[in-house]
């Protein structure tokens, strides 16, 4: 099942070094701008070679007849040690209904990118960030759900829908999505300032970490049994980057610890519970033997108390 992301996806490629044995490694499945992508790192030479893989989109239903999609992707290979030297690259894709699963390349990072000490690979990981740039919708008019992104204009030559994800609103010096309004603002109520500390006023680093950020929020908010240890692992690093960004979130790092100490115990009660009722299950089999024993017991004791007839008796 596809992981939902709404506008970023972080990817944690936990031994990027193993790459440069030609074997390639993918993400998981995950959700964004309607289409079901997976990205894929595979070795090229020195290199490493990145390529989202389009799987189709998740809501071709309720799309409109003979539609057609952009979909522009921003995808960030983090340099934890400086920003400056992340390595950023937009690609964009048409798709439309006849649209084929199949691998886009996006980018061809140096040789250095998995060398140590140049800030790419921290802690054994290599971070990658994919995120929304644009995103428009083109059809006929046709059954369409509407949603509070969905704006309407008619053209001369028939009606289209456009879905506009750059639409933003400025909330504290950082522009986000509509959708995320609320979410942002009432993590600013309760952590005045933790973004008292970052300096940059560059509009899409900014964009950057608050997504990284909402998304980490998103992942803590799931169920700890739908959590699994990779994804535990990821979250450790969004965490980290977002704190080296200069963000004050030891909350979040905190509610993190937390997290994993519930799934930890969760796994360990879990555990109990099987014991349990396998030791049930033993039990409720012997007390059915048991049962059975008795009736055989009470039957040949029946047997025992009933009279002789006087046939046999004579």
């Amino acid at each position: 099942m596809e992981k939902r992301v709404e506008k970023s996806f972080v990817w944690v490629i936990k031994d990027p070094t193993s790459l440069s044995s030609s074997i390639c490694c993918s993400s998981d499945l995950f959700l964004m701008a309607g289409c079901k992508w997976c990205l894929v790192a595979s070795p090229k030479e020195n290199n490493i070679e990145f390529f989202y893989q389009y799987q189709g989109v998740a809501d071709s239903h309720s799309l409109p007849s003979r539609w057609r999609r952009y979909v522009k992707l921003r995808l960030t290979i983090v340099n934890q040690l400086s920003e400056k030297l992340s390595i950023v690259t937009d690609s964009e894709f048409y798709l439309n209904e006849t649209s084929l699963m199949c691998r886009y390349p996006t980018v061809l990072p140096p040789s250095k990118l998995t060398a140590r000490d140049v800030g790419f690979v921290v802690s054994g990981g290599l971070m990658i960030v994919v995120e929304v740039v644009a995103h428009e919708v083109i059809g006929t008019l046709g059954e369409f759900e509407e949603s509070a992104l969905l704006s309407r204009r008619e053209e001369s030559h028939g009606a289209k829908f456009f879905l506009h994800v750059r639409e933003s609103i400025d909330v504290n010096g950082f522009q986000v999505l509509p959708s995320q309004v609320e979410s942002v603002r009432r993590i600013f109520e309760k952590h005045p300032d933790f973004a008292s500390q970052f300096g940059s006023h560059n509009r899409h680093l900014k964009s950057t970490y608050m997504n990284v950020l909402l998304g980490l929020i998103e992942t803590l908010c799931q169920s700890p049994q739908e959590l699994s240890k990779d994804v535990l692992d990821e979250a450790s690093y969004a965490v980290s980057y977002v704190s080296k960004g200069g963000f004050k979130v030891d909350w979040l790092e905190k509610k993190l610890e937390a997290v994993k100490q519930k799934k930890a115990v969760a796994i360990f009660r879990n555990y109990v519970l099987q014991q349990m009722e396998k030791m049930f299950q033993k039990l409720n089999q012997e007390c059915l033997e048991l049962k059975a024993h008795m009736e055989e017991e009470k039957a040949d004791l029946s047997a025992d108390f009933a009279p002789f007839s006087f046939d046999d008796v004579v």
